[in-house]
């Protein structure tokens, strides 16, 4: 059975509440992800800042046209905003319960937690690449039939 400390990424990229949105932002977009969790100084797993996060405190474009300087909603800091009621896995979960916990309550990532470190993240993206390699041994194991092949 794999378990979800197989596929998660391990250590990842995490911020602290006094950081802010802009700064979930700039690790969003030079890493290329999705999901940030939010530690304390001892790694203790306290919130989540997701893409979508920051994309709704994003001033719209056309604020410009009606608006002069006033404070960035990317300046609050994420303990302001952060999300707090957090769903997380253990690293000895199956990869199965944790896809299906995912599945069922429409997340995107589950932070791993173990004796209330954070440890890990499983994300849909990690789902998806396991789906990837599935189908590519079915396709080794069952090769596609060539129309020209058919008997």
């Amino acid at each position: 059975m794999f378990t979800v400390s197989d596929m998660m990424t391990p250590n990842p990229h995490t911020l602290q509440p006094h950081n802010t949105l802009a700064d979930a932002k700039a690790i969003m977009e030079d890493v290329g992800i999705r999901h940030i969790p939010v530690t304390d100084m001892d790694e203790q797993l306290i919130g989540i800042v997701t893409q979508r996060d920051v994309l709704s405190a994003q001033e719209s474009s056309l604020e410009h046209i009606t608006k002069n300087n006033f404070l960035s909603t990317l300046d609050i800091p994420l303990e302001k905003c952060m999300h707090r009621t957090l769903m997380s896995v253990d690293p000895h979960a199956s990869l199965k319960e944790a896809a299906v916990y995912m599945q069922k309550h429409k997340i995107g990532c589950l932070p791993v937690v173990e004796k209330k470190r954070l440890v890990g993240i499983i994300t849909d993206a990690d789902f998806v690449s396991i789906a990837i390699n599935l189908l590519e041994i079915q396709e080794e194991i069952e090769p596609i039939a060539d129309d020209n092949d058919a008997i």
